[in-house]
Parts: C-alpha cells; structure tokens; sequence
C-alpha cells in the first residue's frame, strides 16, 4: 500500500482525537475566563490548583495509555476474545491509581505550603484540589473506555461523549461559580464541582455504550462475572505504563517550570511567555492527535504480524505530523500580532509576546517530531529509553539550559536571549534533541522486528 494511503487512514483517525483533545482544553478555558469574573483570588487559586491536578492526572492517565497498544495489538491479531480481560484489569488499575492520585490530592497543603501562598489562596486551592479528588476515578475510568475505542478505531464515540461534557460545562460552571436555583456562590471551587460532576456523567454513558452497543459484544467485556485483580498482567502493564507515564510528567514539569522561573524576571515576561505557551498548547493538539492515530494503526499491523506494514505507517504518521504542523506554526508566526492582540490588550505584554513567536514555527517541527516518534515506539511496547532521552533532555537541555540562557548567572546571554527568549531557545533545542534520539531508536526498533524470525 501507498504513503498516501497511510496518510489517508490515519488522517481519518487522528480529526475525531483532535476534535476530543480541544474538547478538553476549552473546558480548561472555560474554568479560566469565568472565574476571572469571580474574583482575582478565585482565579489565583485556581491557577494553583491545576497546576498540581494536572501533574498527578497526566502522571498517572499516562500510566493507563499502556492499554492502547496493548489492545492494539490484539485486536490487529484477531484475538478479540483477550481484550476483555485487558480491559477489566485496566479497570483495576484505574482504581488503584485512583487511590493513589486521590490521596496525594487531599493532603495538597503539604504541596501548596512550597508556593508560600496567603493562607486565603491555600484555602481555597485545598478545596478546589478536594472535589478534584472525586472526579479523578471518573476520569481514570474514562481513560480506560478511551484507550479501548482508539485501540480498536473508534474515537468518534470518544469524541461525541467529549464534546457533550464541554457543552454541559458552561452552565453548569455558570450555576455552581456564581450561585443560583438557591445555591450559593462557590466561587473556583464551583468549577470543580461542576467537573466532578461532568466527569462522573461521562463515565456512565461511556460505559453505558460498551454494555449496549453491539459492536463490543466480541471483545467479551462483561458476563464474566467478578473478576479478581491478575498481578501478572497488572505488572505488565505498569511496566509499559510507569515509563509512559514518566514521560508525560516529565514533559508537563519541563514546561511549568520555565514560568516557575520566568516569574523571577517580573509580571510582564511572565505574562507574554503565558501567552506564547497557550497558543504552542492548542498547536501540540494536532500532532498529538496524529500520533496516538499512527500509534493505533502501527500497534494493529504489529499484532496482525505485518511489521513492513508497521513501519511505513509508522513512517508516514512522522511525516504528516511535521508536515502540518511546520505549516500552522508558519500560520501563527505571520498572524502573531492579531492572536496576541486577541490576549490582550496591553502593549507592554505585546511587546513581551511577539519576539517569541518567533520560536513557534521551530517549536512546532521539533515537537511534533517527538511526541509522533514517541507514540510510535509505545505501539511497539517501547518506553524505558525513551523515558530516559526525555529525562535528560527535557530536564537538562530544556530547563538546565534555559536557566543559563535565560536567568544569565555566568553573564555570557547575549542580550536578545535574556528572559523567556533564552528558555524557549533551550526548550526548542531540547525537543529537537528528543525527537532526533527517538527517531534514530525507532529505526533500530523496526530494524530487530523486521529482521526477528516470524
């Protein structure tokens, strides 16, 4: 089969992900603009609170992607009647992972006490980290139904239920943030609340579908009655999942820090670089979505034994992530004066702004490049040494040198790359570094399967 044939499969997979994926963030940016509306100190606390939230569900949602090529691969094999069992031990996982992140997010003062925040913004970022608390097995478990749709290529379903969370979360957010119906006022918390609930809705109607729909009557997911925990198949998907899910954390503490350190130099190059961020966000979501449909497809032919196969896909989902991805960020460079402008407002975050754009376009490449490379590897069960390329580059390049750029304690940056210019650099370098190590491990991955005796 042809690249352009590839290109059109996983294309055909990767819009309902991105279409689920931006779901996501505009409830994120729901919560930010109508609790502004609230209070400055709601808004506070808020941004403090999903700091720590999204590190432990990142963290451990990535643990749960070891599912995906798992089931992948069985269902490319046609051994339909074994995913069941994966999914119920899935499940298992989510719970004990749920323990685990609930835990670490109701004794949040131990981590909010680092910030040396106002005993008033604790307070109510401890509370907003609570009820956040309730929501994480819904989301876990959602993670679960959404690792079994794209595993067997159906994200549509994902992506429907996605976006009837997001449209519920508006006046949901409206009713719980501002009181009404005689609730009271809750403020930053409302919103929490309100994702606890959204989140416990969609669980239930995705699992609702697996136990009606007929189409996942072959993968055998329920009528087995009380399913105990397997250690031995638990154990081998924490050793897939802990590095894939180091990976992630690894990747969103590279990127919090450079603000964490950005903050130093003032409100308003935190602010531009805050700017520049959002926008490289929504962008990532495009390749993102791309790589876990080349991940699918990849992990699939591999099951069914076309490991040929395998690797064209593989190929071909690298290369229309870069394509597409060099051809927005290009989009957004020549547009950046009018999306920074959209922001704000103040010309002095303008100013801030704008030379970072510059960043974008190259940012786009590496990134794309990376993330692509590194779905593709999972699919071959791969996640060890890319955890490792990701530690000591992101961690070491990206941050250690953009504090050296950036912060200049050896007073050797050249001027134009003081400040948040000077972390971008590094940050840039660092993704370039991780896509270039992942894609030379790929070759030699697809070389030993190729060459492995049948």
């Amino acid at each position: 089969m042809s690249s352009r044939h590839h290109v059109g499969r996983i294309a055909r997979l990767a819009w309902p992900l991105l279409v689920g994926q931006l779901a996501l963030i505009a409830n994120g940016v729901i919560d930010t603009v109508m609790v502004s509306r609230f209070s400055a100190l709601d808004l506070a606390a808020l941004a403090l609170g999903v700091s720590i939230y999204v590190s432990v569900f990142v963290g451990l949602s990535g643990v749960l992607q070891a599912l995906q090529p798992t089931i992948g691969q069985l269902f490319g094999a046609g051994r339909h009647d074994e995913i069941g069992d994966e999914v119920r031990q899935g499940m298992w996982l989510a719970v004990f992972l749920s323990v685990i992140g609930a835990l670490v997010l109701m004794f949040s003062p131990l981590f909010l006490s680092v910030a040396k925040a106002s005993p008033e913004l604790v307070e109510k970022a401890t509370l907003y980290l609570r009820i956040e608390a309730l929501a994480l097995p819904a989301t876990l478990f959602f993670r679960v139904y959404s690792a079994l749709n794209t595993a067997i290529a159906r994200p549509k379903m994902v992506m429907a239920i996605q976006v009837c969370g997001l449209l519920l979360k508006l006046p949901l957010n409206a009713l719980l943030i501002f009181g009404g119906l005689g609730l009271p006022a809750f403020g930053g918390p409302g919103c929490a609340i309100a994702t606890t609930l959204i989140a416990w809705l969609m669980m239930l109607a995705a699992w609702l579908l697996v136990a009606r729909l007929p189409v996942y009557r072959p993968l055998k997911l329920f009528g087995r009655g009380f399913v105990a925990p397997s250690w031995k198949t638990l154990r081998r998907l924490l050793w897939l999942g802990i590095p894939i899910g180091m990976s992630y954390f690894i990747e969103v503490t590279a990127f919090t820090l450079m603000a964490v350190f950005i903050a130093r130099l003032g409100a308003v190059p935190v602010a531009g670089h805050q700017i520049t961020a959002n926008v490289g966000t929504v962008l990532y979501m495009l390749p993102l979505s791309i790589a876990s449909a080349t991940s699918t497809l990849v992990a699939q032919a591999i099951g069914g034994g076309n490991f040929a196969v395998a690797k064209k896909i593989g190929n071909a989902g690298i290369r229309l992530a870069i394509a597409l991805s060099v051809l927005v960020g290009l989009v957004v460079y020549c547009l950046r004066g009018q999306i920074i402008r959209a922001y704000t407002p103040d010309p002095l975050i303008i100013g801030a702004a704008l030379p970072l754009f510059l960043y974008i376009a190259f940012y786009q490449l590496f990134d794309s490049l990376q993330v692509t490379t590194a779905f593709v590897l999972r699919a071959y069960k791969v996640a060890v040494v890319p955890t490792v390329i990701y530690a000591v580059t992101l961690w070491g390049v990206g941050l250690g040198g953009g504090y050296l750029l950036g912060l200049d304690p050896l007073g050797l940056t050249p001027p134009n790359l003081l400040g948040p210019a000077g972390f971008w650099l590094a940050n840039s370098a660092s993704l370039g570094l991780v896509g270039i190590g992942l894609l030379y491990y790929l070759r030699h991955i697809q070389r030993r399967w190729l060459n492995a005796p049948a």
